[in-house]
């Protein structure tokens, strides 16, 4: 397990932060971004990080707590400017007290749905969730059982452009940080990935080898597979091809029919995209090109 964190409590305002910088590779970077805490009042909770060999870059992930009493988040990043300025710093700074916003889409399968939904209530994934979007109207009623705004979006191939239009005014009128695509089957366009860019999370299942099209299990169970798995990443404009958060797998053999191959399948699905998700709020996730760093 573990070790508790600030993201294990509730945050006041200007009290607790999360810091995360990436940059070129060079003596006395731990060096300089503590001296700024302790010039600051911040105190170190927690710290990670990574000298990447094969980029030469160098990634920083602080926890920070003020002990000098609530400071604007503002404040802070015009404090550490100069730093960043000094090394080249790609810098995000992050008051805990500010909840990620979360815009749920789903389709017709409801895994990975319930999932998130269940550990948003029990409080053990850090976010709020203003909407829940889907091209079909099967879980109006469960978003309404939670309290969460449902937004019924048809989409057909002549009305996506209209469809993306009231995606794109829910995620601005929402605030919305993040766009967690919860297995919605609609493709996004480039468009709209592009200026998503980091902020959209898929999932779908990862075969080996890998089956598209209906029926995944079903073709997985005729060619005998062994293994199972499920992929959650960020969405590009390259289906299924976006930088990769976090995946699991397991082993399966012949006994299993597709029925079971595919709850099996679900419930690999549901547990990476929670893990990827949480990890992303809680600014763990370091999006490089095509890849990613966690600090887990």
């Amino acid at each position: 397990m573990s070790a508790p964190t600030l993201l294990d409590r509730p945050a006041e305002p200007g009290r607790a932060f999360i810091l995360t910088v990436s940059c070129p590779d060079r003596l006395g970077i731990v060096h300089a971004v503590s001296g700024f805490a302790v010039d600051q009042g911040l105190s170190i909770r927690d710290a990670q990080q990574f000298g990447d060999p094969s980029t030469d870059e160098f990634h920083l992930r602080m926890e920070l707590t003020s002990v000098t009493g609530a400071v604007p988040v503002e404040d802070v990043r015009a404090a550490f400017e100069p730093v960043a300025q000094d090394f080249g710093m790609d810098v995000g700074l992050h008051d805990l007290a500010d909840r990620h916003r979360v815009l749920i889409m789903v389709s017709q399968q409801g895994h990975v749905l319930n999932d998130l939904l269940y550990r948003w209530r029990s409080g053990h994934l850090p976010v709020d969730i203003p909407a829940i979007v889907s091209n079909h109207e099967a879980f109006a009623d469960l978003a309404a059982w939670h309290g969460i705004p449902f937004h019924h979006i048809p989409v057909t191939k002549a009305t996506k452009p209209e469809a993306e239009t009231r995606l794109r005014e829910l995620i601005a009128e929402h605030d919305v940080d993040t766009v967690a695509l919860a297995r919605y089957m609609q493709i996004l366009s480039p468009e709209l990935c592009g200026d998503l860019a980091g902020r959209v999370i898929n999932i779908h299942h990862s075969l080996l080898p890998s089956f598209k099209g209906a029926k995944p299990y079903t073709q997985a169970h005729d060619r005998g597979v062994k293994v199972i798995g499920a992929t959650a990443h960020y969405v590009t404009a390259d289906l299924d091809e976006g930088p990769i958060i976090e995946q699991d797998f397991r082993r399966v053999d012949h006994r299993l029919t597709p029925d079971q191959l595919a709850t099996a399948g679900q419930e690999l699905e549901a547990m990476a995209f929670a893990r990827a998700l949480t990890w992303h709020v809680e600014h763990r996730v370091v999006l490089r090109g095509r890849r990613t760093i966690v600090f887990n």
